[in-house]
């Protein structure tokens, strides 16, 4: 199979495998340098002027705002939230190349701190270890996932950040290693502590890792273990089905998707229609199109 759709699988399967438990909290690193937004060249005024100088002018005064505070309270949460914030805002008006390490090193020590006072949080732990990779410290990253896996081995977040994290090293079956030993470990820690590990989840993310290896096979073992484990869960069905659909078993694929739209909740709907190649209906398509989902409701990949 090629690169593009190891990619697709990864960063499809994976996001929506465990969607439902990830917030938007642990998306603004990757969100703030994947995406980017040139301030120039979009706009005919002057660049004091235009709406986006103006906001960035705003955020650096939000930025010395809170600089001043933690200067008084180091530990100050709310500012430290804010900084956090303002400055990932003002990655985001960065064009891509624009973006240097030290930009990133900004947003690292107030997460820094998050992350030490609030360590039963571990979003702040999460986006600490995604700036870390972004300035290339994989160790650092790696080492701040490990501390959050230590004490909530089940941690969703830490274990798809490691995942990835050791994916883009190249390293899968260290990758696979994490995921066999956590779900070893899942039946002691959820009698311990019920509900502490998605088993299912790790067994969707431990098939999707046996897909970017190529190992369709065990994916597909992988993902019927899965549905077995629980028949009313839409992930794993979604993860067979697009692993089909891959392979080019359309047909196969067809009742996978269909019996994961109907599992789903509703907001994950359209979305799992779009993978299926199933076009949404349009407000013109049909008298029956007002009953369909609104566009409004698609989830974000």
């Amino acid at each position: 199979m090629s690169q593009p759709r190891n990619r697709w699988i990864i960063q499809i399967v994976l996001v929506l495998a465990v969607a439902a438990f990830i917030g938007v909290s642990v998306i603004p690193i990757i969100g703030a340098l994947n995406n980017p937004q040139s301030v120039s060249g979009n706009t005919t005024s002057s660049p004091t002027n235009s709406p986006a100088s103006n906001q960035k002018s705003q955020l650096a005064d939000e930025v010395r705002g809170y600089e001043l505070v933690l200067q008084r309270e180091p530990e100050n949460q709310t500012a430290l939230k804010g900084l956090v914030q303002a400055r990932l805002q003002l990655l985001s008006q960065k064009a891509r190349g624009e973006v240097k390490p030290a930009d990133i090193q900004a947003v690292i020590e107030p997460l820094e701190k998050l992350a030490k006072l609030n360590p039963q949080q571990s979003e702040y732990g999460v986006l600490l270890a995604q700036a870390k990779q972004q300035i290339g410290d994989n160790e650092g990253a790696a080492q701040t996932y490990r501390s959050i896996l230590a004490t909530k081995p089940g941690d969703l977040k830490a274990l798809q950040g490691m995942v990835n994290l050791q994916i883009s090293q190249q390293r899968p079956e260290a990758a696979i290693g994490l995921l066999q030993d956590t779900l070893s470990a899942a039946t002691q820690a959820n009698t311990i502590q019920p509900g502490s590990v998605d088993v299912v989840a790790v067994q969707v993310l431990l098939g999707s890792v046996y897909a970017f290896q190529k190992n369709d096979t065990q994916a597909i073992s992988i993902y019927e273990q899965a549905i077995k484990k629980d028949p009313q869960d839409f992930r794993p069905v979604l993860a067979k089905a697009m692993l089909l659909k891959e392979q080019g078993k359309v047909d196969e694929a067809k009742p996978l998707f269909e019996s994961a739209t109907s599992l789903a909740p509703a907001q994950y709907k359209d979305e799992i229609n779009k993978a299926a190649g199933i076009p949404t209906p349009s407000a013109s398509a049909s008298p029956s199109a007002s009953l369909a989902p609104s566009p409004e409701s698609t989830p974000s990949p």
